[in-house]
Order: structure tokens, then C-alpha cells, then sequence
């Protein structure tokens, strides 16, 4: 594993607990952590870490790992770079969690691949590699001999995959239990991206009416109302809408209604016909198939998730 000045303690944990720490009944693995200039590295909360191997301890790993990085447009060093292509060239797995994946797409591992990253830079991703095929709402992707992440606690589940494709299910499964956390969750990271409304910009009319429908997701909307309320032609309003938001307006209504659905489900104890009505879902069976269909995850096991119960 890659260590580097202002790596995140948790992302750097996240592997060590997985592969470096022992578990009963879970076959031992050698972790090293490895730098390009070893001695006392810096994390991002100020606290050192020790490190004693250099770049050379790539050169006979199983896997090498990049856990995230400090920022996406802050280029590696030609030397780290030199020595990820030379893992992968000799058919080592190499990683990228969180944002480790720009340094893999920098040393050109993510050309024509599927990747993932956390999706608050998944346009930086889009910008810097247009190369990158990348999968914007999976919580991990894995092409060839490449694997990335999603953000942050998705790393955990990285891990734990990578885990069940060389030991197999149940060690995954036992590791899982001891972290106390999930052998495999269900959904992707869609289910945690906000939806921000635009700003209020040359669009002013557009982004009032944004501001009243997210106060009134309960009513029924139509096209032509909605066009009405703004002063413009049912044409108009469609173009000019879809530039706005780059949605439709039923596509729009209905991330949003799903948005206040995760709020409803964490934040109160109402049944599922009251949140449908409340929403303008309609019902609990059209709110179910909505949310299921979205996020991959029933709403009862996402309120679960959130609130333990």
C-alpha cells in the first residue's frame, strides 16, 4: 500500500484492518506500506506515520494499493507512477479507493476502463481522463486486472470484495462480522448523491419555479402548468428547462420526490402509504417500485440502514 504526505488515516486504515490486522480462522496476508521517500510521512490530521519500505516493495506484491489522494488535480511523482504501471505490466492487481483512482488514471491504468470514484469528483474525473469510462453510481468497479472505488466507506467494501475473490465467501463473510459491518451492501452510491438546485443565474424565472415545486412535490405538476407559471410556450419552457436542469420535468419531480422519500425514511417514523402521499408518489407499492428501481434497495431496508430499525 502507497502512503503519501497528507494521506487520510481512515482511508489508509481501511486496508490495514482488512488484510494487515489478524482474524481467527482468516488465512494471514503480509501487508507492507510503502512510500516514495520513506521516513516520517505527514497525514491530513497532522498526526506522522513511520514508514520504512520504499517504491521497491511493489515490485513483488500480489495487489498494490493507492488509498485515495490528497487532491484530484495534484499530479503523482513520475517515480510512483513508474512503479504502479510496472506492477500492473507484471500482472499485479493494482487498487485505486476514493480518489486513488486519478493517480491510477494519471499513470494511464484507467484508459478505456470502468472505474469509479466518489462521486463529489466525478466531474474532475470527466475533466482531467476523458479517457476513463467512468460509473458514476457503483460503490467499486473492477476491469481487468484494475480495481476503484466509490468514496470513502465504500473503500470498506473494496476491500471486503477483493477479500472474497481470493479467499472466497466465507472468510469475506467472517471479516465482515468482526468489523461489525456489512459482507456486501445492497444499492450504489446514487443512493448518496445530493441533488443541489442550480443557481439562480440568466434562468431566474426557471429557478423560482424549482424552489416552489421542491415546497410542493405533494401536488401534481404538468408541463403545461408549470410553462404557464413561468410566461413561456410549452416549447420553450421543455428546451429551456432541460438546459436548465439537464432533466425533463417528470424526470426531475421524480429524483426529487425520491430525495425528500430518503429525508421521510431517516428522519421520521411515518408508513410508507403516508410518505407516498406526502411526496406525491401516490402510493406505497408506486413509492417502493420508484425507490427499488433508483437505488437498488428496498425503502424499509433503507430506513434501516440509516436508523437501525
Amino acid at each position: 500500500m502507497l502512503a503519501f504526505e497528507r494521506i487520510s488515516p481512515f482511508h489508509l486504515s481501511v486496508p490495514c484492518v482488512v488484510f494487515g490486522e489478524s482474524h481467527p480462522g482468516v488465512p494471514a496476508m503480509q501487508l507492507e506500506i510503502c512510500a516514495e521517500r520513506p521516513g516520517l510521512i505527514p497525514s491530513s490530521v497532522g498526526v506522522g506515520l513511520q514508514v520504512q519500505q520504499g517504491l521497491q516493495a511493489m515490485a513483488a506484491a500480489d495487489v498494490v494499493i493507492v488509498p485515495s489522494w490528497s487532491d484530484p488535480e495534484l499530479p503523482a511523482s513520475p517515480l510512483v507512477l513508474k512503479a504502479l504501471r510496472a506492477a500492473h505490466a507484471r500482472g499485479a492487481l493494482v487498487v485505486g479507493l476514493c480518489l486513488g483512482a486519478f493517480v491510477l488514471a494519471q499513470a494511464g491504468l484507467l484508459d478505456g476502463r470502468q472505474a469509479a470514484t466518489h462521486w463529489a469528483h466525478a466531474a474532475d474525473m470527466a475533466r482531467l481522463h476523458p479517457e476513463v469510462q467512468l460509473m458514476p453510481d457503483v460503490l467499486y468497479v473492477q476491469d481487468g486486472q484494475v480495481l476503484t472505488s466509490a468514496g470513502t466507506a465504500a473503500a470498506l467494501d473494496c476491500c471486503l470484495h477483493l477479500l472474497r475473490q481470493r479467499l472466497g465467501q466465507a472468510v469475506a463473510n467472517r471479516v465482515a462480522r468482526r468489523l461489525v459491518t456489512a459482507p456486501h451492501r445492497q444499492g450504489g452510491q446514487l443512493q448518496f448523491i445530493e441533488q443541489a438546485l442550480p443557481s439562480t443565474g440568466r434562468h431566474e424565472r426557471l429557478s423560482g419555479l424549482l424552489q416552489s415545486l421542491q415546497t410542493r412535490l405533494h401536488e401534481g405538476h404538468s408541463v403545461d402548468a408549470c410553462a404557464a407559471q413561468v410566461a413561456m410556450s410549452r416549447r420553450t419552457f421543455t428546451r429551456q428547462f432541460q438546459q436548465h436542469t439537464g432533466q425533463a420535468l417528470g424526470d426531475w419531480l421524480l429524483h426529487a420526490r425520491l430525495q425528500q422519500v430518503q429525508q421521510l425514511l431517516e428522519s421520521s417514523d411515518l408508513g410508507m402509504d403516508a410518505i407516498a402521499v406526502q411526496t406525491g408518489l401516490g402510493s406505497a407499492a408506486s413509492l417502493r417500485r420508484h425507490f427499488r428501481r433508483r437505488f437498488a434497495v428496498s425503502p424499509s431496508a433503507w430506513r434501516q440502514a440509516f436508523r437501525g430499525r
